[in-house]
């Protein structure tokens, strides 16, 4: 199993989620030893980060399981933006792009998802949608007296064209990520202002933006590689 795990990822990966798992360690023994629902979401976390970067189907199921707890970590401090953009948005999209990258192995290797390439139209449509949602968001948080309102706002924002890219399995979801990341790192500096167990968290969002970033130069290399094999030619663009 050992012997799979080193031949599957590179030396780089493993360095990378091995210094992100100890960082993440790290911060919860350092600033909250009780929250185990943190420290097990930010686990998860950067372990389906680490499969997403490899195309791997596999993150997609973490992704499921770190949206319920991370919606149940958001829920305690009113982040109600957070609470719903994960357990309404990211949880249920995940399902779904857990089927569209089963659809589209590469070569049928089940472990690595063929990447597409979304055309302009789409992507406007895609940036109309997401200021809809935006927009419909804010009035909702704002009704329930969502704290830090601006910031979750853009969370919901950031997270919808993620989720989107993820599904249609472009290279620029991670990008996406980053965003939210950085998004994410503002909102939980706020609450740390207020509690300090909560810079664990912020922690947790700073690994998670060096991983993000990783990912799309990894979706990149991917994407290169398999538009440069032949037998991949006729079914690149596939929807």
């Amino acid at each position: 199993m050992i012997q799979r795990i080193k031949t599957y990822f590179t030396k780089s990966e493993l360095l990378l989620w091995g210094v992100s798992t100890v960082l993440v360690l790290g911060a919860f023994l350092l600033f909250d030893r009780e929250n185990v629902l943190t420290l097990c979401a930010s686990l998860i976390g950067v372990t389906y980060l680490i499969l997403n970067a490899k195309g791997n189907p596999a993150g997609q199921v973490l992704v499921i399981l770190f949206s319920l707890l991370y919606g149940i970590l958001s829920f305690r401090f009113a982040y109600y933006g957070e609470m719903v953009t994960y357990l309404g948005m990211t949880m249920p999209m995940a399902v779904v792009a857990l089927i569209a990258w089963l659809k589209h192995p590469f070569q049928d290797n089940k472990a690595e998802v063929r990447v597409n390439t979304i055309h302009k139209a789409e992507t406007l449509g895609l940036f109309a949608l997401a200021a809809i949602v935006t927009a419909g968001f804010y009035f909702i948080l704002k009704a329930f007296h969502t704290a830090n309102l601006i910031p979750s706002t853009l969370s919901v924002t950031t997270s919808f064209i993620a989720v989107y890219l993820t599904f249609r399995r472009s290279p620029f979801y991670a990008i996406a990520y980053s965003a939210n990341d950085i998004v994410l790192i503002v909102l939980w500096v706020m609450a740390s202002m207020k509690d300090t167990r909560y810079i664990s968290v912020v922690v947790c969002f700073a690994v998670f933006l060096i991983n993000d970033i990783y990912s799309f130069f990894s979706w990149q290399r991917m994407q290169e590689r398999q538009t440069a094999c032949p037998a991949n030619d006729s079914g690149r663009h596939a929807v």
